[in-house]
């Protein structure tokens, strides 16, 4: 007689679907620890272990490295150089000058009259950007037009000065035009000696070779021409004309903090004289002093520059890697 089959191996199963599966509550994971527990869980025990084992250095990755901060003498010695040119170029510049050839004139690179200077004060005090005031000077001072003297300017009139101003692709055309002819016109009548004065002496001897005085004086004769473009006008004309120095404008010392230099212009200017033998500055014009003060407004400059193109990190890297390049040349040598 066959042996009677349990009620449990006859009992039909029912099937389970996926979405049974998916209705069911996921079983409760356990606690990370448990402060009474007597058994150690692994991840105390991997804890444990590497505890035991020596200690090694964490791994850092190169996008979270902290940038090192080159020293401020190095820095000063690369932003002298050529090789910070470019950072501190727009980049409708460095293309403007592989097409008409380095002889182009610019307000990154040439040496201006200070009539010049007063042309490029009044165009970059304007609400534009950086690439199109640079642009707008590159156009006026260059062929065809070459707008570099009081007498240029009145000889081609408006006309001639707006049909460059568009030409320049830049803002607010039409009064810029206006007002570099009023300026050519001051400058004859109230601030130069003639139509082909470009050194604007006259301001100087009248006011006593007091840097305040002459500032007032130019601010009274020069429509458009505020405090943005006189601070514009002394970070640049203290090259030549020794009263405003050492001078730094407001921007100028943001961008001067946001390279890890000095925060005021007497910091910078002391620091330039303290090392001044360990700079290469004979392209520079001048006895010792004219070069001192060219090559702070060379470092001025450049700082403007490198910060409006927004290449602060960049200039600080490059200026370390040359450190150490240099260091690694000395310790081999």
């Amino acid at each position: 007689m066959p042996p009677k089959k349990s009620k449990a191996s006859t009992q039909r199963v029912p099937s389970v679907t996926a979405a049974d599966i998916s209705k069911e509550p996921a079983p409760a994971e356990p606690p990370f620890e448990t402060k009474d527990s007597s058994v150690p869980s692994k991840r105390k025990a991997n804890a444990k272990n590497k505890d035991d084992a020596p200690s090694k250095a964490p791994r850092r990755s190169a996008r979270g490295a902290p940038q090192s901060q080159p020293d401020p003498v190095k820095l000063l010695q690369y932003l002298l150089s050529p090789a910070s040119l470019d950072a501190c170029r727009p980049k409708d510049e460095i293309e403007d000058l592989k097409t008409r050839g380095s002889h182009l004139r610019t307000y990154s690179a040439s040496t201006f009259t200070p009539f010049e200077e007063l042309i490029c004060a009044v165009i970059l005090s304007r609400p534009i950007s950086h690439a199109l005031g640079l642009r707008t000077i590159r156009t006026l001072f260059n062929k065809p037009y070459e707008f570099t003297t009081p007498k240029k300017i009145r000889s081609a009139g408006f006309e001639g000065v707006i049909k460059a101003v568009n030409e320049a692709r830049t803002q607010h055309r039409q009064k810029t035009a206006e007002e570099l002819v009023m300026l050519a016109d001051a400058v004859v009548e109230h601030l130069g000696d003639g139509e082909d004065d470009v050194s604007l002496e006259r301001v100087r001897k009248e006011c006593g070779f007091e840097w305040e005085k002459e500032r007032e004086m130019l601010k009274s004769h020069i429509k458009g021409l505020g405090k943005t473009g006189l601070d514009i006008f002394a970070r640049r004309i203290q090259a030549q004309w020794p009263n405003p120095y050492p001078f730094a404008d407001q921007r100028t010392l943001s961008g001067l903090q946001k390279l890890g230099l000095s925060e005021s212009a007497e910091d910078l200017k002391k620091l330039l004289g303290d090392h001044w033998t360990e700079f290469d500055v004979q392209d520079l014009q001048g006895d010792e002093d004219e070069k001192k003060r060219r090559a702070f407004v060379r470092i001025l400059e450049r700082a403007v520059g490198v910060n409006l193109e927004g290449n602060a990190d960049t200039v600080r890297a490059e200026a370390a890697l040359s450190s150490e390049q240099q260091g690694t040349q000395r310790w081999s040598q």
